[in-house]
C-alpha cells in the first residue's frame, strides 16, 4: 500500500515489477526502432517534399508558357482609323495625318490608364514590342458610325475632334486583346497614301497638328 500512495519513482516501479533489465532492453529496442524508422523515412520524406517541389514548379512553368503562347497568338493590340477623304478629297498632307493619329493614340491610353490592358501594353518588358493597325475609313460618316458600334459593344476608344475646329478625324481604341477588337474593323481597310483627287472647297490641315 505504501508503494501504491507514494510519489512515482523509476526506484518505485522496478521494485515491484521486478524486470528492470527486461524493461530497459525493450525501451532500447522500441529507442532503437524509432531511430532506424526515422532514418529511413526522412530520405523518403525529403525525396516527396523535392518531387512535389518539383510537380509544382513545372505547374507553373507550364501555366506561364501557356498565357505567353496565348498572349503571342491574341496579342494587347491598338488599332487607329483615320479618314481617307482628308488625304484624298482635303489634300491634307501625311504629316498632319499621322499628328491626328498620334493624338488620338495617345488620349486613349490616358483616358483608360486604369485599366489593366493599359498598363500591360505600356509596362517596361512590353512597350518595344507594341503592336497597332493602322486603318482608314471612306469619311465621316463612315468613322462616326464606326465609333457608335464601338459604343455600343463596349468597346472603350477616343474620336478625336480637332479643335478649334471642331470636327472629328480619327480615332483609337485602348489596348485590347486582338480577338476582342478585331470583329469591329472587318469592313476597315489598311491606310495607305491616296492621291489628291479634288481641292475645291477642300478643309485645310490645322496648323499645329
Amino acid at each position: 500500500t505504501a508503494v501504491d500512495t507514494a510519489p512515482w519513482q523509476p526506484c518505485t516501479v522496478v521494485a515491484r515489477h521486478g524486470n528492470h533489465a527486461k524493461i530497459t532492453h525493450r525501451l532500447e529496442r522500441r529507442m532503437h526502432l524509432c531511430l532506424t524508422t526515422r532514418a529511413c523515412l526522412l530520405p523518403l520524406l525529403r525525396t516527396s517534399a523535392g518531387l512535389a517541389g518539383r510537380a509544382f514548379a513545372t505547374r507553373r512553368l507550364s501555366s506561364a508558357l501557356s498565357m505567353s503562347g496565348a498572349a503571342e497568338h491574341d496579342p494587347l493590340v491598338q488599332y487607329i482609323v483615320l479618314r481617307r477623304d482628308l488625304q484624298e478629297t482635303e489634300g491634307w498632307p501625311l504629316g498632319a495625318l499621322v499628328a491626328q493619329g498620334s493624338h488620338a493614340a495617345v488620349a486613349a491610353v490616358a483616358e483608360h490608364w486604369d485599366t489593366p490592358a493599359c498598363r500591360a501594353y505600356v509596362a517596361p518588358d512590353a512597350i518595344k514590342r507594341m503592336t497597332k493597325a493602322v486603318l482608314e475609313v471612306k469619311g465621316e460618316p463612315q468613322l462616326r458610325g464606326l465609333a457608335a458600334k464601338l459604343e455600343e459593344g463596349g468597346a472603350a476608344h477616343v474620336l478625336w475632334v480637332e479643335q478649334p475646329e471642331n470636327f472629328p478625324t480619327c480615332l483609337a481604341t485602348a489596348p485590347a486583346r486582338k480577338s476582342t477588337l478585331a470583329p469591329f474593323f472587318k469592313k476597315c481597310r489598311l491606310s495607305s497614301w491616296h492621291d489628291v483627287k479634288a481641292t475645291s472647297g477642300a478643309q485645310q490641315a490645322p496648323e499645329g497638328t
